[in-house]
């Protein structure tokens, strides 16, 4: 089974995706004209008749390439996978050397936090690549005296920039204050002020650094320019237009519904849980790993002491790296984000980070990686060098011997600890692809009558559990940016917006998806499926019929007719001789619903007779219940809730497909249909599921039909 083949728990997955397909068709935004609500994504700004996303457009581009080329956009997330463990080793290898690359590396590419968020569409792993990018160009560009890698540094801090503002200046700090630094140096030497004008002319550092500066700077200016075309203001991003305290600060922090007053106290105590999790259960070995790297950080602080010139190139690479084991945490503190991927605090097996990792650390991953292999590469050799010098002590055939057994003793200690640090990975990475997997198999179940259905030409009503969102939870049922794809996703909500969308999509098949039970975030909570076909029945005057199965010890049952109006209708039955069904006739007209006087099958009416009930003048529901009552006061509860509007003269046609000129009423056909017991409403929990035998219980159907009549 894949384990993100319906994308993870954080919804933001299709957000990105989302912003992909619009790239693809030359647009920044969503134009669903008066249908924006009926279409609007999670994480998408409503303004007039456009939808934006609050994201910028970095990530969702890297995974457009792939959806371009291949049609696949996780061929993407392999391509970031391996640059980001190239580049890891290409940072190591400058740090010390190749060896250590290697290595870290391998760190790198088995670390949990690793595995499971490079398998998201999320834009941590891509922007970590940029940013990755931006620290090997400067350093080679350091090393070498290349404007060239300085300005493929700029370039990719600038890209990084765009992605995640916070994230790259959190990552860069280090390289700017040792640019500023360089800079200074330089011009501090008087070797400024007796250059000429000419650029060329320039120190080599002076050089660099102004050519990675102004690439950034030229990509700052594309972010500003991106929000002014999206929110008006370069200085508004769109997160802001879609929550103003959701960024970085103290306060109070707010999105949505959800707010805190997020202090100093409650950053510290958030942060250092997440920084625990990261160093104990998503790096590579867990403790071992993370001590290991610290380990690492002694040895690189411990040579740049004692370094002299002649390596005053890894002395750099090596200091500034240990700079992003500061400025990230720092620079994290002051984000809320990190509170809110914890479930409990102290719990590290609740919240998003159980599933998908401290996120917002990733780039700490990097320098751990590369301090990690430097002390692992440090401590072989030293162990190497000593059973050397020991095995020197003997004879030549005696040293020969020792050095054969010292080999196979550090090829064994090799062995040992590779395993080891595997096997602590392995189980440290299995526990959140497990509770991933689970999450795949609940929506695997709950898709399964979209997935075995073929879409052509159709519009699907979809569920709202968590709010007026498309994506929010059902992230996999996404929208072509024309919404012109060939199928519709619309959210299902009140009678006036469905006969909106129907009447903006009037030749396509019309299905409602739905379920039976309560949508959770709960993984181990299923709920049982249903894609119903829908049918707009038109008419002067629909009859309806409505047949349901009588469970024993049934004695008496009420059924009772209701519209938005507030009026209600009724009528009493006494069952003494239960059948397996009693069918109750209804009619809808222009003018109301109405219950008829006439007997239902299986039962004796005890009062009859009702007025016609009236309808508005727009669509509105209409509540159709029939209770089933036991002598000991047991009830169930049939409920069916019919959308229907009064038509305009001459524009309706009857069931035949002909047109009147006289006033109709339409109807969405089947209703949304519920079993309760012991109340009269349950929502979806009481969802009908036909053809299910163990959705309800035993005795229990539900079949209505409706047709035009004069």
């Amino acid at each position: 089974m894949t384990v993100f083949a319906y994308h993870s728990s954080n919804h933001d997955e299709g957000v990105y995706l989302q912003q992909a397909a619009m790239l693809l068709e030359g647009q920044l935004a969503l134009y669903p004209g008066e249908l924006a609500d009926a279409f609007h994504p999670w994480f998408f700004i409503e303004d007039g008749d456009r939808l934006y996303p609050k994201y910028t457009p970095v990530p969702a581009a890297m995974y457009a390439v792939a959806m371009a080329l291949v049609g696949e956009p996780r061929v993407t997330l392999a391509a970031i996978a391996a640059a980001n463990v190239f580049l890891v080793y290409r940072l190591g290898s400058m740090v010390a050397d190749r060896r250590v690359g290697l290595v870290a590396a391998v760190a790198f590419a088995a670390a949990p936090m690793a595995l499971v968020t490079t398998s998201v569409f999320l834009p941590y792993a891509p922007t970590a690549a940029l940013n990755l990018l931006f620290i090997v160009s400067y350093l080679r560009g350091v090393r070498d005296g290349s404007l060239r890698w300085a300005g493929v540094a700029g370039l990719a801090i600038g890209l990084a920039f765009f992605a995640r503002p916070y994230t790259a200046v959190s990552v860069a700090a280090p390289f700017v204050l040792h640019a500023l630094v360089t800079t200074l140096r330089a011009t501090g030497r008087g070797t400024l002020a007796t250059a000429r004008s000419n650029v060329v002319d320039l120190p080599d550092p002076i050089r660099r650094n102004l050519l990675t500066g102004a690439l950034g700077l030229l990509f700052v200016g594309v972010t500003l320019a991106y929000n002014r075309v999206l929110t008006g203001s370069p200085l508004v991003f769109p997160y802001q237009v879609f929550a103003p305290l959701d960024g970085p600060g103290f306060g109070r922090r707010r999105i949505l519904g959800h707010s805190i007053e997020y202090t100093p106290e409650l950053a510290l105590e958030a942060n250092r849980h997440v920084v625990e999790y990261l160093l104990t259960r998503w790096m590579t070995a867990g403790g071992i790993g993370s001590a290991a790297a610290l380990a690492g950080v002694a040895i690189a602080a411990r040579r740049w002491v004692a370094s002299t010139s002649g390596d005053g190139v890894r002395r750099t690479a090596g200091g500034l790296l240990a700079g992003v084991l500061v400025t990230v945490p720092l620079a994290n503190l002051a984000f809320w984000g990190n509170y809110n991927v914890l479930g409990e605090m102290g719990d590290p097996t609740e919240g998003l980070i159980a599933v998908i990792g401290p996120i917002y650390y990733f780039d700490l991953l990097v320098p751990l990686s590369v301090f990690a292999a430097l002390a692992a590469v440090v401590g072989w050799r030293r162990l190497s060098d000593r059973a050397a010098a020991r095995a020197a002590r003997f004879d030549r055939r005696d040293a020969d011997r020792a050095a054969r057994a010292v080999r196979v003793l550090a090829i064994g200690a090799a062995v040992i600890g590779l395993v080891l640090a595997g096997s602590v990975t392995a189980s440290l990475v299995s526990e959140p692809l497990e509770r991933s997997a689970t999450q795949t198999e609940k929506y695997e179940a709950a898709y399964e009558p979209i997935e075995s259905t073929t879409f052509e030409d159709d519009l699907v009503f979809v569920p709202t559990p968590y709010g007026d969102w498309q994506n929010h939870p059902f992230q996999y049922l996404r929208n072509d940016p024309g919404f012109d794809g060939p199928v519709v996703y619309a959210l299902d909500r009140d009678p006036v917006a469905d006969f909106t969308v129907i009447d903006a999509y009037p030749d396509r098949e019309y299905h409602r998806f739905t379920y039976q039970g309560e949508w959770t975030a709960d993984p181990d909570q299923h709920v049982r499926p249903k894609l119903e076909a829908l049918d707009v029945h038109r008419g002067s005057t629909l009859t309806a019929r409505t047949t349901v199965g009588v469970p024993d010890r049934v004695s008496r049952a009420r059924v009772r007719l209701s519209s938005e109006t507030g009026e209600s209708a009724y009528l009493g039955y006494g069952i003494a001789d239960p059948g397996e069904s009693m069918t109750v006739n209804w009619r809808l007209t222009p003018e109301g619903v109405e219950l008829p006087g006439a007997e239902a099958a299986g039962a004796e009416p005890t009062d009859s007779g009702s007025e016609m009930i009236p309808i508005g003048d727009d669509a509105e529901s209409v509540v159709l219940t029939i209770t089933l009552v036991q002598p000991d006061g047991g009830t169930l509860t049939y409920r069916q809730e019919a959308t229907v509007r009064p038509a305009e003269a001459g524009t309706a046609g009857d069931d035949a497909g002909e047109e009147t000129t006289d006033a109709a009423v339409e109807a969405i056909w089947p209703p949304e249909r519920s079993v309760c017991t012991l109340v009269r409403e349950c929502g979806t929990d009481g969802t009908y599921i036909p053809d299910d035998p163990d959705a309800h219980l035993d005795g229990v159907n539900f079949e209505t039909t409706v047709r035009a009549t004069e």
